[in-house]
């Protein structure tokens, strides 16, 4: 259903992305462009208040309703921040309020629906939007990263130059509202069980990752790791469409189009049956198996997208890795220190220890408990490293998964408080030619305000203590 050339516009809630959305209103109400706003209504939802932003905004005039989940009035589009969750109560009110309901990148999309491409996976989704925006970049192609990576699309859709390309990444919770979002390419990068709060369960996780490709045919591509159980266990769902699929893998899996490691290591691409081998991943900043399916992934929709081969060869070398995933913050008395804080989940622990295959790791796990179950993931950790330091409100469960794994009697097991006690525990215990790793399987809200304030947090610890004298010149 397309957008009405007038609309009346209902707002979920009054974070970043619903007055990003308030903004394009305006801008389109004050403007008169098409599609034009004629009216914006924001429902903060129960626990919001005025601030200095709305305060600003209602002057300009927007309605707010603040402190309650029920919606009065009727709207002819309405358009549901991330955070709000579509089996909530506030979603239903607001549903049987509207014309209609969807996401702010679906939004975005039906504005300006021209050259997307669309990352999603319960891990690796940043690296990958930001990598193929590299890669294209690098081609001489115009790209913007857009999506849950930090910039919403929407306020990027009325300055897009004629010919670019939006690289989005999509969350779970983004996707499960979009109707007509049809990017050209498509990734699915992995679908391990997360979020189920939101989604209330892992099916229903799932079917909001496979909306990325409802709208895709036979003239665009999608891009799935055959490797992951989740993702490759719909692959099959996706061909039924008639969509191309392009089966990323760490070997050849012989598909015509495939994305691979050759046996020398290369990432190989080949898309009907033609074969582009680009660099060694050992000739990458970006380390870890799960790194060389996130710049598999990338290379290959950026070949499909039009880059050329030298060009994409180049880009692969040059991109670094970015903040707070595996991200190198110093070397103090031999012992070097990585900042993976963006790890919120086990699986995005296990994947990040492939980085490290010597097993010299002291990891610090915890933060606030999501619950997952850890006597696998206890068992796994307990084989790759050297030392664990518990810490945070999920600390005491952590400790005692691994207090009654078989073999972690064989590392060193500390609890901590909180994240500065936990780096003084992990360097008491890592020597020289170890690898102090904050890769925590949890959020971050006991303690901070989101992964990033923790990852920065720990960087800035961790860099006081390379500015003092070294305590042990012998280590």
């Amino acid at each position: 259903m397309a957008l009405p050339d007038t609309f009346s516009l209902l707002v979920l809630g009054q974070g970043k992305t619903g007055l990003e959305v308030v903004r394009w209103a305006l801008d389109h109400a004050e403007q008169g462009s098409c599609p034009r706003v004629s009216s914006v209504t924001v429902y903060g939802g129960g626990s919001s208040a005025p601030n200095d932003e709305t305060d600003e905004l209602a002057a300009r005039g927007v309605r707010f309703a603040f402190g309650t989940e029920e919606v009065e009035g009727s709207y002819d589009v309405c358009v549901a921040s991330p955070g709000i969750s579509e089996f909530s109560d506030f979603f239903a009110s607001a549903r049987s309020a509207s014309g209609q309901i969807f996401g702010e990148p679906e939004l975005a999309w039906r504005v300006s629906p021209e050259r997307w491409v669309a990352v999603t996976g319960t891990n690796g989704k940043t690296t990958t939007t930001a990598l193929t925006r590299h890669l294209l970049a690098a081609s001489g192609m115009a790209a913007e990263a857009v999506g849950n990576i930090g910039t919403c699309a929407i306020s990027r859709v009325d300055g897009r130059t004629p010919g670019s390309w939006f690289v989005a990444e999509l969350s779970s919770y983004q996707l499960a509202t979009t109707e007509e979002l049809h990017p050209r390419a498509g990734v699915l990068l992995n679908i391990t069980p997360d979020h189920l709060a939101w989604h209330r369960t892992h099916e229903n996780y799932a079917a909001a990752k496979m909306r990325l490709f409802r709208n895709m045919g036979p003239d665009d591509l999608a891009v799935i790791d055959m490797d992951d159980p989740g993702a490759a266990a719909r692959a099959d769902e996706v061909r039924a469409r008639g969509v191309r699929v392009c089966e990323l893998a760490r070997a050849d899996t012989g598909a015509p189009d495939a994305a691979f490691l050759s046996e020398e290591g290369v990432l190989s691409v080949r898309l009907g049956g033609s074969l582009v081998e680009l660099a060694p991943m050992a000739d990458l900043h970006i380390k870890g198996e799960h790194n060389a399916a996130n710049a598999l992934a990338a290379a290959a929709v950026a070949l499909f997208a039009g880059a050329d081969a030298v060009s994409v060869r180049q880009g692969l070398v040059s991109f670094s890795p970015l903040e707070h995933r595996i991200e190198p913050v110093a070397e103090i008395d031999g012992v070097a220190y990585v900042n993976d804080s963006k790890a919120t989940n086990t699986d995005a622990v296990l994947k990040a220890l492939t980085a490290f295959p010597d097993g010299r790791v002291v990891l610090m796990l915890g933060g606030s408990d999501k619950g997952t179950p850890l006597e696998e993931f206890s068992r796994t950790v307990a084989r790759q490293v050297r030392g664990v330091v518990c810490f945070g409100a999920a600390g005491p469960r952590f400790l005692a998964a691994f207090s009654e794994t078989e073999g972690a009697s064989e590392i060193d097991l500390a609890a901590a408080d909180h994240l500065a006690d936990a780096l003084d525990v992990a360097r008491s215990i890592a020597h020289a030619g170890d690898t102090v790793l904050l890769s925590p399987a949890c959020a971050s809200f006991d303690e901070f305000s989101g992964f990033e304030e923790r990852g920065t947090r720990f960087k800035e610890l961790v860099l006081g203590l390379a500015a003092q004298p070294s305590a042990d010149p012998a280590r």
